[in-house]
């Protein structure tokens, strides 16, 4: 153990070089920083909401809507099933009931028929019969299916839109079965923020109903003829100043789900959007077109109709355009919105906490001031306990300090406070190897062994230890890691990032000082 070999040194130095190296940049403004070349080392360590200041939403997913959705999707599955079997099946009453689609037959004899075609609409299903009255009901595993799939799918759109606004390192993670924690450093617009998350800009293309009367089937007290439905305009207004209500047909010709871009823009000098579909939309959207030129053709967001243009041509290229009263940024928006895609489910905020930037940088001035005091105690700690070998403890604890802030730069990882309790107590933790090794030195040394044989007894006899304490506290670390959360896996990177680099400081940083300082000295006793 007192013996190091010329690749050791070379990669020991190694080590140190591409630390500072790696460690230099948070010592930058972030302009400074920005301006390093790309093949040099340029990452800063990100910090988290509590230490800059930004928005903490906890969102929950309506479930309740996309079951709704879905049951509607059922019955019109339903009706053309029935219809469509030859002789058609003669029914009444089809609708929703509960989480049931429900149906009467008029001929009992269609009975058969009737519950084949309710067995093909959903594979999640039960079908249950009273005399000649049939429901279709989603069961457990059904309704699971559908809350966890628009969960997942809540995620990755909240995920989309918020990484469309440049938001840098935001948190959004699952919590309990239909919660969306969002956490976001740094936000300066957190109006915004929940003015995007809140829209579930779901877009779809609809033809209007021209053989019913709006007036007779949207008037109150009126239900729309099946397969249709009263959907409002965002921006038309009647002579009583409400609404003007448009009869459109429920089936979406052409979906949003096809869209592959969509910018702000304009045209004629007013703010528009201008959107794209890919091969399989702009098929449709053609088909569409050519079959239904001179009819007017309703442009639907989150049930509001923006506009109903008259089809003049067929659009045979997959673009168009969505214009209305919008201004540039709710054109920009809605673009936004357009290219991250439909939330399946309105989302409902629930919490919202709002942390200031001063209260971030008095954390940040707190976890300063708790890591210097940590850092001066234990130097003169090491130093009046250990002598010059605790000063070369001290040095290669400065250096386990950029080493850390260099792994943490290079992960791109978020730093918070329990992040920057983890960095404390690997301060305190750091040193601790070197302690068990020089105390285990001491005590080779008095049982009369000489200075070489006393460092090269201690350091093997104390590596068995030192490896097993940092492997138990590691497992443990990695533990928190997995099934922890947020801050907790914060604490648990720093502290295994910090074992680790305690490890190689300890073992090797210290040693191969100790080791170069015994070969050129040749010490009769230890300064120990």
């Amino acid at each position: 153990m007192v013996y190091f070999a010329k690749w050791k040194m070379v990669l020991v130095a190694l080590v140190c070089v591409l630390g500072l190296a790696f460690a230099a940049p948070n010592l930058l403004s972030e302009e400074d920083a920005a301006g390093i070349p790309d093949w040099l080392p340029n990452q800063k360590i990100n910090l988290g909401l509590d230490l800059q200041g930004g928005s903490h939403l906890l969102l929950e997913v309506d479930v309740a809507s996309v079951t709704r959705e879905r049951l509607e999707a059922m019955v019109d599955s339903a009706r053309d099933g029935l219809r469509g079997e030859s002789p058609p099946i003669g029914y009444r009453g089809l609708g929703i009931n509960g989480e049931c689609v429900r149906f009467t037959l008029r001929n009992p004899d269609d009975d058969s028929r009737a519950r084949q075609i309710a067995r093909n609409i959903n594979p999640n299903t039960e079908l249950t019969s009273e005399g000649d009255t049939i429901s279709v009901c989603l069961n457990e595993q059904g309704k699971r299916e559908i809350a966890t799939a628009a969960v997942q799918q809540s995620i990755e759109i909240v995920r989309r839109r918020i990484d469309e606004t440049g938001t840098r390192e935001p948190t959004i993670q699952r919590q309990g079965t239909d919660r969306i924690l969002v956490q976001l450093p740094g936000v300066k617009d957190p109006e915004r923020i929940k003015e995007l998350l809140g829209t579930t800009a779901k877009l779809t293309f609809h033809l209007l109903d021209r053989t019913n009367s709006v007036t007779a089937a949207c008037g109150p007290g009126r239900r729309p003829p099946p397969g249709t439905e009263c959907l409002p305009s965002a921006d038309d207004k009647d002579a009583n100043g409400q609404p003007v209500i448009y009869l459109v047909k429920r089936r979406a010709m052409v979906r949003g789900d096809n869209l592959v871009d969509a910018q702000g823009t304009f045209q004629d000098a007013q703010p528009v959007v201008s959107f794209r579909f890919d091969a399989v939309g702009a098929r449709r959207f053609g088909d569409v077109t050519r079959q239904n030129v001179g009819q007017p053709f309703a442009i639907v967001l989150d049930k509001e109709v923006i506009s109903a243009p008259v089809i003049r041509e067929p659009i045979l290229g997959g673009n168009g355009v969505i214009s209305g009263n919008f201004s540039v940024q709710s054109a920009q928006d809605l673009a936004l919105l357009l290219r991250a895609g439909a939330l399946p489910a309105p989302l409902v905020i629930l919490e919202e906490r709002t942390v200031g930037a001063e209260l971030g940088a008095d954390s940040i001035q707190a976890g300063e001031i708790a890591s210097v005091l940590a850092i001066l105690l234990v130097i003169v700690f090491m130093a009046a306990a250990y002598g010059m070998f605790g000063l070369m403890a001290d040095v290669a604890l400065a250096l386990n300090i950029i080493l850390i802030t260099a792994m943490l730069s290079m992960l791109q990882a978020t730093l918070t406070l329990p992040g920057i309790a983890g960095i404390v107590l690997t301060i305190g933790m750091a040193v601790d190897a070197n302690v068990l090794i020089f105390e285990r030195i001491r005590e080779e040394e008095r049982n009369g062994r000489t200075p070489i044989s006393a460092v090269d007894s201690g350091y093997q006899r104390a590596l068995t230890t030192i490896i097993d304490a940092n492997i138990t506290t590691l497992i443990a670390a990695v533990l928190l890691f997995q099934f922890g959360s947020g801050p907790v896996k914060g604490f648990a990177v720093t502290l295994a990032i910090g074992l680790l680099t305690s490890m190689f400081t300890a073992i090797m940083v210290t040693r191969l000082m100790v080791v170069t300082w015994l070969h050129s000295r040749r010490p009769k006793k230890l300064p120990l």
